[in-house]
């Protein structure tokens, strides 16, 4: 087994196969204020500004999706993957 994945790169993928949405480095294409408020409501570790962490606030209809993480070219890695529900 491998070390961290260490610049992930998250996808947001419906059950057809479409991409919804995708994230590589949280603050870029993100409100940051936003993602960490969302992370203290539901008592998530809040992401330290200038990491390559990966992450999305996103509101979606109910249905089926799948979080696919990969790694720049052939780099591999371990990834977590964490879904909240924000109130």
């Amino acid at each position: 087994m491998g070390g961290v994945l260490a610049d992930p790169l998250l996808r947001l993928v419906r059950a057809d196969s479409l991409v919804i949405r995708e994230n590589d480095n949280w603050e870029m294409g993100n409100d940051a204020t936003l993602i960490n408020e969302a992370a203290a409501k539901v008592g998530a570790f809040p992401l330290a500004g200038g990491a390559r962490d990966a992450a999305m606030l996103i509101n979606l209809p109910p249905g089926t999706y799948s979080a696919q993480v990969t790694g720049p070219g052939t780099t591999t890695g371990v990834a977590l993957v964490e879904v909240y529900e924000v109130p």
